[in-house]
């Protein structure tokens, strides 16, 4: 039994969900028929068919299980950097952990954050506060939930490395403690990524450091993220995963690849692993630019390129 319907291209969640969602939520944090390509550093996406912005857990521990009572899908956003939503929408209810729920307390050496707080800001706390270890996440333009569900990583630095516990609510609404040592953390994966969880709060281990060296450590990083990758345009960062023995830009490269473009949607010149929204791309011509990479890499250098990004929605 499903409560969502199409109407046309509108999708309506019932009533009586909406009725009870109003319970928990309020209505200026409701939003209907809510555009995704306002969401996402992609910039591009159809409507969500109700967005909720979520405030608290105790709000999570109500919703989350009414959901899969009466099977409504849903889908946990942070900060929408690892997304693509299609152009049809989304015919559920999409939760967006962000700045209600992106507390950062320091003591010690330890860091306790929000999962909506962002990595940018967790790693600029972390500098006022003296704390090494984190300046790779400076530059990453996601939140700490989703950089621990993908065990986000930059310049050899990742969150395998500094998460001590993370805090996790389940389907039922019951929330769990999990040691750092028991993420199962992988590249781009961890022990959340495939199961139903949502990510609520973590604690990071850092180590003391000079405030100055490791601001200077994050201005470089910050000056080679600019120099490399096209911070110009839209995107959802790399958007493949790198292949075992291999990088997925130089390969994209030596395919002839570098700016391939279908419609607004364009192999970055600047750096082959990005696929950027030049204007006004559409999600299926982003889908088209990926489909057509990977299949070139794969006829030419037998290399099966999987993507980071994340499809959502109806395409």
């Amino acid at each position: 039994m499903t409560q969502c319907a199409w109407k046309g291209e509108v999708v309506i969640i019932s009533p009586y969900v909406l009725k009870v969602i109003r319970t928990y939520v309020p209505e200026e944090d409701i939003l209907l028929d809510e555009p995704m390509c306002r969401h996402t550093t992609f910039r591009v996406g159809g409507e969500a068919a109700c967005f909720l912005k979520i405030s608290s857990a105790g709000q999570l521990a109500k919703l989350i299980p009414y959901f899969k009572k009466v099977e409504v899908p849903y889908f946990i956003l942070g900060n929408g950097s690892n997304l693509l939503v299609g152009d049809k929408g989304y015919k559920g209810v999409v939760l967006q952990i962000g700045n209600r729920m992106n507390k950062i307390t320091v003591q010690g050496s330890y860091i306790r954050a929000g999962a909506g707080a962002t990595l940018n800001a967790v790693a600029k706390c972390a500098q006022e506060n003296g704390l090494a270890g984190f300046e790779f996440a400076s530059g990453i333009p996601g939140t700490l939930g989703g950089g621990i569900v993908m065990n986000a990583g930059a310049y050899d630095g990742e969150m395998k490395q500094v998460t001590e516990q993370v805090t996790v609510m389940n389907e039922e609404g019951e929330v769990l403690e999990i040691d750092g040592k028991s993420m199962e953390f992988g590249y781009r994966t961890s022990a959340i990524k495939n199961r139903a969880f949502i990510v609520l709060e973590a604690v990071l281990n850092l180590t003391s450091g000079d405030k100055g060296e490791i601001l200077a450590k994050m201005e470089d990083l910050a000056r080679r993220r600019k120099e490399k990758q096209p911070l110009e345009f839209a995107s959802a960062g790399s958007t493949f995963k790198r292949p075992e023995g291999n990088f997925a830009g130089k390969l994209i490269m030596d395919a002839g690849m570098c700016g391939y473009t279908i419609g607004e949607a364009m192999v970055s010149e600047k750096h082959c692993g990005f696929i950027v929204n030049t204007g006004r791309a559409s999600a299926s011509d982003v889908v088209a630019v990926i489909r057509e990479v990977q299949r070139r890499v794969k006829e030419q250098f037998r290399v099966t390129l999987e993507t980071e990004v994340v499809f959502l929605g109806d395409f």
